[in-house]
């Protein structure tokens, strides 16, 4: 045989023993990492909750509110914003700024209606009642200001310019034949009012907030204060002429007072707009009603909320609250 067939064989039998060998090796399957690249779950819709300066009840209750809902509802994320108060949350959420607000009961019907201090209606409604506000009129012990008749020509720390006191405050001064143009208004946040009152720079110091307040419990913590009252008479025909103020007992004990005082009570309410998304406002209003005792074991206002009557609120409930509300009858 020649050297050239001989050749040609084995490189033939090697040609067949490579197509063997390749045929038995097991090929592992290519494994491609994961797209970096890849869309991400959808992240949950952020949401502002409307509140009010720090140093009322209005912004931890916020906070409180964002956490619970948080916790059990993973559709949204919540986040407490600093505001210039009850007025002003009205028309964030009428403006779209905010998806949610805190805002006094009176505020919301009028804000609803159209009524005074709203030009034109806002575009709010309710998802459910929260803790008593209670108007507090804060001066020191030592004060030769002894009712509401001595604060002509006093300076006043009403609160900021957007905030619920100023309006509950015309009333008051409207039954005793005045109005803010006897006073000297200030308009600063409660933390900067009551600083202000314990410096002497003011007379009185105004705050509509649950109790304890956390700005009066400051000055309280040094300076012996005063809580001034209404007159019976007048603090009746208020209540007669205003059906969503109430009257509130303040302990003496909570401020270290000579003696339990009554104020003008007024409930709070979580508002949005009513176009929000049903199934949001469902989920929100569930997830924080179904776990109130959550929230108030979280903030202490919370503790005075009345479970009793979470959907009599002032204003009409948005069809998503109203749905939740529907289901617990």
């Amino acid at each position: 045989m020649s050297i050239k067939k001989m050749s040609l064989i084995l490189l033939s039998i090697m040609l067949v023993l490579t197509l063997v060998l390749a045929g038995c090796t097991k090929t592992e399957p290519s494994k491609t990492e994961p797209s970096k690249t890849e869309p991400e779950k959808a992240k949950s819709v952020q949401l502002g909750v409307a509140t009010a300066t720090v140093g009322g009840a209005y912004y931890p209750m916020g906070q409180a509110i964002a956490n619970v809902v948080n916790s059990h509802y993973d559709g949204v994320v919540l986040n407490a914003e600093v505001t210039n108060g009850a007025l002003e949350n009205n028309r964030l959420i009428n403006d779209g700024e905010s998806a949610l607000g805190i805002t006094n009961a009176d505020l919301a019907y009028y804000a609803a209606s159209g009524q005074k201090p709203y030009e034109k209606k806002q575009d709010v409604v309710a998802v459910g009642n929260l803790h008593p506000s209670v108007f507090h009129i804060i001066t020191l012990a030592d004060s030769p200001i002894k009712g509401i008749e001595d604060l002509k020509g006093k300076r006043v720390a009403v609160g900021p310019a957007g905030g619920a006191s100023i309006g509950i405050m015309e009333n008051i001064l409207k039954e005793y034949g005045m109005s803010f143009n006897d006073i000297s208004p200030s308009y600063l946040p409660y933390s900067d009012g009551f600083s202000q009152l314990s410096d002497g720079n003011i007379d009185v110091a105004l705050a509509t907030s649950g109790f304890p307040a956390a700005a009066v419990m400051e000055i309280a913590a040094t300076k012996a204060i005063k809580f001034m009252e209404v007159e019976e008479s007048k603090f009746k025909n208020m209540l007669d002429q205003y059906p969503y103020y109430t009257d509130a007992v303040v302990s003496k004990d909570v401020y270290k007072l000579d003696k339990d005082t009554k104020a003008i009570g007024i409930s709070n309410l979580l508002v949005c707009k009513s176009d929000m998304d049903e199934d949001i406002v469902y989920n929100i209003t569930k997830a924080l009603y179904d776990n109130i005792q959550e929230l108030k074991e979280n903030n202490k206002t919370a503790e005075q909320i009345d479970t009793s009557k979470l959907s009599e609120t002032s204003i009409p409930l948005h069809p998503g609250a109203q749905k939740y509300f529907d289901e617990k009858k």
